[in-house]
């Protein structure tokens, strides 16, 4: 059957179309994304703005007709950080019922945590061993640990790089000043959830999703995109530790012109640097892979999980 995710992230508002069906691999047949930057639309009381909104369900109602362009049979509709932590949460989820009919179900940190690893786990498989999860969204870091399909245990910081851009790194570039305050904050909030992970033990293998880490590591010297999924793919630390204080000199129009970086995301990725920095060092990290699949690919395999098989 043909299904269709839609998320409403902190960043962009993506659909995407697999054709999948229980117990097999989800095959992508259509992607749709617009940049919205909800996390951006708030008004001066953390409400998403009327203008914001309008925005929201006009990109809304484009993806329900991309989706019923490519045939899609069941859509999956949900929302992250950014409507989560609105303070008009519930009016927007009504006004988007009310003018599309898209009941967005609105994740936890959590879920979003656990989603994500599920994802991972059915990418690498039983023999990766004790998986350590990280991904960096534009309004959260989500980590989550485990053996099994269901992480042992599983965070959601507010550490988004779109989030800390906003709040921390108002200059282009940033001053030094604030760069250090941010780096130092992005510590303190990460060390405070370490020690809940480290009770279970090292973990086999670190996987990292999201765009940030990609473009990350493709600026340590990854595969690009374009030569397919199945490339393995790292980050180093020590390859991460040198380019973070290039980012921190650079205006988000030089980091723009760097591999694998795209001008939307160029802004907030030195933000999303010093996350990943953080997470790396603070959890002993020296190398993490990088896997594809992540938070949709994760909210449709529950999906299909819980479907009759035929």
């Amino acid at each position: 059957m043909r299904l269709g995710v839609l998320d409403v992230g902190s960043n962009t508002v993506h659909l995407l179309v697999v054709d999948a069906h229980p117990g097999a691999r989800p095959l992508p047949a259509h992607s749709y994304k617009v940049e919205l930057r909800l996390a951006q639309l708030l008004d001066e009381d953390g409400a998403i703005s009327e203008a914001g909104v309008e925005r929201l369900i006009g990109v809304v109602q484009e993806a329900l007709q991309a989706a019923e362009d490519k045939g899609v049979e069941d859509l999956l509709p949900f929302a992250t950080s950014a409507v989560r932590e609105a303070g008009n949460a519930d009016d927007v989820l009504a006004r988007v019922r009310a003018e599309t009919g898209v009941e967005l179900q609105v994740l936890t940190g959590e879920e979003e945590a656990r989603l994500t690893f599920l994802a991972v786990r059915r990418w690498f498989g039983w023999s990766a061993g004790k998986l350590l999860v990280l991904d960096i969204g534009g309004g959260s870091l989500e980590i989550a640990y485990g053996i099994d399909e269901e992480p042992d245990t599983a965070v959601s910081l507010p550490l988004g790089a779109g989030r800390l851009t906003a709040g921390w790194l108002p200059g282009d570039p940033p001053d030094a000043t604030d760069v250090k305050a941010l780096r130092r904050h992005v510590r303190t909030e990460i060390a405070r959830t370490v020690g809940e992970f480290s009770r279970f033990g090292a973990p086999d293998h670190v996987v990292a999703t999201s765009k940030t880490f990609k473009q990350l590591a493709r600026l340590a010297g990854a595969a690009r995109s374009a030569d397919g999924l199945y490339v393995q793919r790292e980050l180093k630390r020590e390859s991460l530790e040198a380019w973070v204080p290039r980012l921190a000199g650079m205006t988000a129009i030089e980091r723009a012109e760097l591999p694998g970086v795209s001008e939307s995301r160029a802004g907030q990725l030195l933000a999303g640097a010093l996350v990943a920095e953080g997470a790396m060092d603070l959890f002993g990290v020296e190398s993490l892979e990088i896997c594809p699949w992540a938070l949709r690919e994760g909210v449709i395999l529950r999906s299909l999980d819980h479907m009759p098989s035929v």
